[in-house]
């Protein structure tokens, strides 16, 4: 999550949105018959040999995970964090990344690391926040910046741990499943007391920007991973499946009315009707948080292929939009119609606008939904970008690092939904 630590707001209540997405859930049947598809891995379709692939991608957990520039850091024998290192906190946007990438690479020693600290020094074990995350806290004085919780750090922790509990199974130290359940259990009973809420919106089915006062009766289009609602529809077991399908094709829907007809860009907040919600810190646009939504849609589309024609739709309209400002050079923020913002959203302390890593990265993940020249040039400019510091000396390994590996394990066929192993 892309913003200040002061970012609290006192929100009035939105007018109801009446939302239809029946027609999605009735194509988003079939996929969800069938269960999740094969992961596809487009570099090899492109060219690239899979000694090469390996490599490209041991390289980029090496340099995030392992190298100098790392963002991973292990505390004592049992424990690690991830930093963002230009904001000097840890937040549970890049445990939960972290949790991730090293579920989907096999590596539990990190997964259990990250886990354990961000169990011990995030999660609220008692009160109205109960089971929820501070959303960032100082790794080296563990002072919080915020007791409160940033929806899509929830949204992935509970993922990572269903597909920990899908590949580890529950007998080797932790019990994954029980840790997502009390998540969701919790979430599921917190009903505006304290001001606290279920981190989707239950009326509208949406993820909500933050559980908490005014922050949960709007969204950020980048924690829209229908793909995750589905598998917790599949693995949770919690008897609020159709809920999540619900949310699934909700969202989907939501994205139809969030990204821009033309150029395929969407705010990073928005309203549930999919219009722009402006803050204090965001006037609007398309900035740091947006650079996901292009790389969520091609997950949905491979994981479980419910909206595919709007999808293939979306892609070749975002994809040419990057291709009209120039695949080598086009700018990481926008206003929604393409024109250059005159408002620059600090990356940290840096405000400029630059060809970022992480942008490239994601949108090179567009490549999944459609292959043509265009997907072929940007899954090139990927493989031959390198995640190493700008000529200016500017470089961010955490966001644009961690954007970057994402997109080479999609792309690779290494980023896929974890079903059950015998254990």
């Amino acid at each position: 999550m892309k913003r200040p630590f002061a970012f609290y707001i006192s929100g009035t209540l939105l007018s109801a949105v009446i939302i239809c997405a029946c027609a999605i859930a009735a194509k988003s049947q079939g996929a969800r018959d069938k269960g999740a598809h094969q992961p596809r891995n487009f570099f090899r379709e492109a060219g690239y040999r899979q000694a090469d692939i390996d490599k490209k991608v041991a390289k980029a957990y090496h340099d995030v995970f392992e190298g100098p520039n790392r963002v991973y850091f292990p505390v004592g024998d049992t424990m690690a964090y991830v930093s963002d290192l230009k904001n000097h906190d840890a937040r549970t946007e890049g445990l939960s990344y972290g949790m991730m990438i090293a579920v989907q690479l096999n590596k539990k020693e990190v997964f259990d690391r990250i886990w354990r600290w961000s169990k011990k020094y995030l999660q609220h074990q008692d009160g109205p926040r109960e089971a929820y995350f501070a959303w960032s806290i100082n790794p080296q004085t563990l002072k919080k910046n915020s007791e409160g919780s940033a929806s899509d750090g929830e949204l992935y922790f509970v993922t990572d741990l269903l597909f920990a509990a899908n590949r580890w199974g529950n007998k080797t130290g932790i019990n994954y499943y029980l840790e997502a359940r009390r998540i969701l259990d919790a979430m599921w009973k917190k009903n505006g007391n304290g001001n606290i809420y279920n981190i989707i919106n239950t009326a509208h089915k949406q993820i909500s920007f933050v559980p908490e006062g005014g922050g949960y009766n709007w969204t950020d289009p980048s924690y829209h991973l229908s793909a995750f609602m589905e598998v917790w529809a599949l693995y949770a077991k919690d008897r609020h499946e159709q809920f999540y399908k619900d949310c699934a094709d909700t969202s989907r829907a939501f994205l139809h009315r969030t990204c821009d007809p033309v150029t395929g860009l969407n705010p990073d907040y928005a309203e549930f009707s999919g219009q722009t919600h402006v803050t204090a810190w965001m006037p609007g646009g398309f900035r740091y948080d947006s650079w996901r939504v292009p790389m969520n849609i091609a997950m949905d589309y491979v994981w479980f292929g419910a909206d595919k024609n709007w999808q293939q739709d979306y892609a070749v309209r975002f994809q040419n939009f990057l291709y009209s400002k120039g695949i080598y050079r086009f700018e990481d923020q926008f206003n929604l119609d393409g024109s250059r913002p005159e408002f620059i959203l600090q990356a940290g302390p840096v405000k400029k606008l630059r060809h970022s890593i992480g942008l490239v990265a994601t949108a090179a993940a567009t490549a999944l939904i459609s292959k043509n020249n265009k997907s072929l040039e940007l899954v090139h400019a990927l493989w031959n970008t390198k995640l190493e510091p700008y000529d200016d000396g500017y470089f961010d390994p955490y966001y644009d690092g961690l954007l970057y590996l994402f997109s080479l394990m999609h792309l690779s066929g290494k980023y896929q939904v974890i079903q059950p192993a015998a254990h």
